[in-house]
């Protein structure tokens, strides 16, 4: 009998570790069981079924043109030597980015943890009260430190929030105008945004000096303290004349200044509006990071962005629960405040985590260290005989340094340090929490300053560079919560207590619909770490960068290669900022041929709510097209709008696969259309996921799309942000992508340089880019059409195993769906009363976060599993689905009460089964172990069915007492 390693002598060597092809870790179903699931299916293969159910005139015919698959530690070797490439010297470049030190159990235990980073947004409360907490404490740090009544829960950046705050503005302001004032100490990138966005709005920009700001009649004005400059302004006046005139005002502020400085509310400031980076997140060449936003509690309604509010659940207990603002895009659509729908939570998390764990007396020392560096700075430069810019300052010196300026700059670089250029003859130097007082005498022996630093340390008056009048008098973050976890072990016990408390991929599948919660693996994440990538300032020279430059000129070709575009901009950093910047290349496009005339946007009935909120964020008008019967855009509404709109027609926005489930096999004949009256394509990228590797975008006839990297390409959604939304254009609208005022996206030659930016960095949230780069490097063309092939597999799959119990909304023309088959309740709650929420709740005992709810159908579930989840995976949310069928039979049957019943009481706590007595008709092991296989792994939500109503009507959006968390 041969001995069982035997064969292993005789293989060939090209067949060993074969194991390590990263496709094979990355797509759940094995050889066997993808051969299984076809057999059920009725297929003979992959091959067949995706025949079946994609469209053949927009199937690819060859490979796509993309490096042959590299092994994890290939790919990270690669990566390595690309990140070796960044040679950044210490940044002292400020600007709204700062070098800060992440306390090492928040990077462990937060920020490198799959518990907190593939977490989903909150939408399902019940199983993410953790990270619901943990926005609340983030929310109640903003309202704190800018001494306004309520914050949200995040924006995307600076840049972007006070684009937000100046719509908000407008909406609120009884003012008649439509100039909005700028002052021109805001950051320049700021402003960029602020062009852009305005262009879109029909407002008039006004850029000048605070002092001026009243004179102007204006609907709002926005003021940057402490200023571009460095300096601390007194804003009181000018905020007060511009309110009594009927402005709304927002303050652009840090909050490491604001722990010692009076607050904007405290100023008269409406809005309060920056970046939380310096609490100890990562410069990562411009992002992530967690903008802050707060504003009045009389202006709740209009703020943009989640708002986390107390609520209490179905026992009376405290619960936490996104209010107000939950997905208003899908509800109001064009009349939505924003189209943002996301935000930066996994950033904001970190941020809020900070505070908590310095606590304000950690926070006042290390606000009062910065400052205290750059006094000793000033007075060392002074006596070098160097003027100031500023008498009064927190961090930042302008000095002006006439003639020497190249050579200062060029020495400072050769000892280590950039420096920011204001001008030929004036230099800043932004102190942060990493430097050191040895950098300073490196600094001022640079400048020729002679004096010791402790004689300097000696010689500083307390009182000098900071205004008393704008000292800050009262004491923020007194909440417990920012008083009680200073220890490491309380700190880590306390992130754990969360982490607890969410349902993440580490658990089990999020089968989500239209947001693609698969796999991201380890390899794909460990570089965002890195020194080399996450230290690097977004303003820094391009010669420091050339790494990140390579990383993303390469991560660019890749994308080109496979949605068959000719340019790509990485700067959107969301899905909806993509959508944002392709709508506005397009009206760009169309004004340089002078067809302004043209604002019609098209946009199905079926789309993604963003959409019609971008588009009139652009300034379109949105015309609806109607659906027929099967989901598919009607052809002849379309021709009928098409003709109508013929002179105006500037655009059509549609998602393909459709957002119904299923590859339209029209959508050729579509676009011809479109483009026959004049119009442009805008194919919404997020459910490119089933297109990659078998169709293109570019190819089926889209003009532009963006690209959800937290979606098809393996960036996580971090509980609810990060994300990044680059976008591809042909190359007609290549011209017309976004620029940046500070730093250059392209070469010298390009067309239409300096064209306004639609984000704060240049390239967007950069730092997360590596993660995408890996994914598809490891990937290759072959494993990447795999991944779409089996993404369709285990969509149809689970169509095809749940179709005998809940009907299957929409299919093609054979019956399959594409990434995502939509299940319809509203049979069943006609025969029993039970809704597409009461499953969803349901699903939380069973160990499941629920699919998509009620969109893009009201009274349905989308679902969409991924091509992570193994064949295993797949059977047991399977089980559970039918055996919810079955509950819901014992419903319609009469033998549980329809309003008594597991369903209806779901989702069941460790406090239900420990109650003394049990009065419902169904047992205790019914209501949290309905199948076996649960005890083995269960999550156990900790609160039941929360009210919304109640939350909603009693709005709360700060942290409530400690005792408020028992029973």
């Amino acid at each position: 009998m041969a001995h069982p390693l035997a064969a292993q002598f005789d293989t060939p060597l090209a067949h060993l570790g074969q194991e390590d092809v990263f496709a094979r870790r990355h797509i759940g179903p094995d050889a066997a069981e993808i051969a299984r699931m076809c057999a059920e299916l009725g297929v003979a293969d992959l091959d067949e079924l995706i025949a079946q159910t994609v469209p053949a005139d927009i199937r690819l015919q060859a490979p796509l043109d993309l490096p042959a698959a590299l092994t994890e530690h290939q790919a990270l070797e690669r990566l390595r030597e690309i990140a070796s490439r960044n040679r950044p010297k210490k940044p002292l470049i400020g600007l709204g980015y700062y070098g800060t030190l992440t306390p090492p159990v928040i990077q462990r235990n937060v920020f490198e943890n799959p518990g907190w980073y593939t977490a989903y947004t909150p939408y399902q409360a019940e199983i993410a009260q953790g990270r619901l907490e943990a926005l609340l404490n983030f929310q109640q740090m903003v309202s704190d430190l800018t001494g306004l009544d309520l914050a949200n829960a995040s924006l995307l950046d600076e840049a972007t929030a006070a684009a937000e705050a100046m719509a908000m503005a407008r909406r609120l302001s009884k003012a008649d105008s439509c100039a909005f004032f700028v002052d021109e100490n805001c950051f320049p990138q700021t402003v960029d945004v602020l062009r852009t966005r305005a262009q879109g709005f029909g407002f008039e920009l006004i850029v000048g000096p605070a002092s001026e700001a009243a004179r102007h009649a204006v609907f709002g004005a926005l003021f940057q303290y402490p200023g571009v400059d460095g300096g601390i302004p007194e804003l009181s006046p000018s905020l007060s004349a511009l309110k009594a005139n009927g402005a709304i005002t927002a303050v652009a502020s840090d909050l490491m200044a604001l722990v010692l400085l009076q607050p904007p509310g405290a100023l008269g400031a409406d809005i309060a509006l920056g970046s939380a980076q310096r609490f100890g997140v990562p410069m990562g060449y411009g992002g992530p990071h967690a903008a802050f936003f707060a504003t009045r509690q009389a202006y709740v309604r209009a703020m943009p962005g989640r708002i986390i509010g107390v609520s209490r659940d179905s026992r009376g207990k405290q619960a936490l629960r996104m209010t107000l603002q939950t997905r208003e895009q899908h509800i109001r659509r064009e009349k939505a405040n924003s189209n943002i729908c996301t935000s930066q939570v996994l950033l904001a998390n970190m941020a809020a985590f900070y505070a908590i764990y310095h606590g304000p007396a950690g926070l006042q020392a290390i606000a009062g260290r910065i400052h205290r560096l750059a006094g000793i700075l000033a007075l060392g430069l002074q006596q070098a005989g160097f003027e100031l810019g500023s008498t009064h300052f927190f961090d930042t010196l302008v000095i002006r340094s006439g003639t020497r300026s190249n050579a200062l700059l060029t020495a400072c670089e050769q000892a280590g340090y950039t420096l920011r250029r204001v001008s030929d003859e004036a230099l800043a130097i932004a102190v942060d929490e990493t430097v050191t007082l040895a950098d300073v005498a490196a600094l001022l022996k640079v400048f020729g300053a002679t004096a010791d630093v402790a004689t300097l340390d000696a010689q500083r008056n307390e009182d000098r560079f900071l205004p008393a009048a704008l000292l800050r008098t009262d004491a923020p973050l007194s909440h417990p919560v920012f008083n009680s976890h200073h220890a490491e072990h309380q700190m880590l016990r306390y992130l754990k207590r969360l982490q607890n408390r969410d349902l993440a991929l580490d658990h089990s599948m999020i089968p989500l619909g239209s947001c693609t919660m698969k796999l991201n693996a380890a390899s794909e994440m460990m570089p965002v770490s890195w020194p080399a990538f996450a230290a690097l300032h977004p303003f820094a020279p391009a010669e420091q960068a050339a790494g990140y430059r390579d990383l993303i000129a390469s991560l660019s070709a890749a994308l080109r290669a496979i949605t068959g575009f000719d340019a790509i901009s990485m700067q959107p950093n969301s899905g909806a900022q993509g959508e944002y910047a392709g709508l506005v290349a397009i009206r760009r496009y169309q004004a340089s041929r002078g067809e302004t005339r043209r604002d019609v946007c098209l946009i199905p009935r079926s789309a993604h709510g963003t959409n019609p909120a971008t588009a009139q964020m652009c300034g379109m008008q949105v015309v609806v097209v109607d659906c027929d019967p099967q989901g598919n855009v009607d052809l002849a509404d379309l021709r009928a709008k098409l003709a109508q709109h013929a002179e105006r027609l500037s655009a059509l926005m549609i998602t393909y696969p459709s957002t119904h489930g299923v590859f339209e096999e029209s959508i050729r004949e579509i676009c011809e259309l479109v483009h026959a009256h004049g119009g442009q394509v805008y194919m919404d990228g997020a459910n490119l996921n089933a297109q990659v590797g078998l169709s293109a975008p570019a190819a089926i006839g889209a003009d532009v799309s963006h690209m959800n990297l937290h979606k098809t390409f393996c960036i996580p959604h971090g509980g609810g942000g990060p994300g990044m939304g680059p976008i591809g254009v042909k190359a007609h609208l290549a011209p017309f992508l976004p620029d940046h005022v500070l730093a250059a996206t392209g070469d010298a030659a390009r067309a239409n340089r300096g064209q306004g930016a639609v984000s704060a960095a240049p390239f967007g949230s950069a730092s997360i880019l590596p993660i995408s780069w890996m994914y598809i490097a490891m990937m290759g063309a072959d494993g990447l059409r795999q991944a779409s092939a089996v993404a369709i597999l285990n969509a149809n799959y689970i169509a095809h195993r749940l179709a005998p119990h809940y009907p299957v909304l929409y299919t093609g023309s054979q019956g399959r769906v594409a990434h995502e088959c939509i299940l319809d309740i509203r049979p069943l709650k006609a025969a029993s009363g039970i809704s597409e929420v009461d499953i969803a709740k349901r699903l939380m005992d069973y160990g499941f976060h629920a699919p998509t709810m009620s969109f893009p159908v009201p009274g349905t579930i989308m679902v969409e599993p991924t091509e992570s989840e193994s064949l295993g995976e797949l059977e047991r949310f399977i089980e559970a689905m039918i055996s919810i069928r079955h509950e819901i039979r014992e419903i319609e049957s009469g033998a549980w009460p329809a309003d008594d019943n597991p369903l209806r009481n779901a989702p069941h706590t460790q406090a239900d089964l420990a109650d003394d007595s049990w009065a419902h008709p169904y047992s205790r092991r019914v209501a949290a172990f309905p199948l076996p296989w649960i005890a083995d792994n269960k999550f156990w939500p900790t609160v039941n069915r929360i009210d919304d109503v109640y939350g909603d009507r009693n709005l709360q959006c700060s942290c409530p007492s400690p005792s408020a968390y028992g029973g």
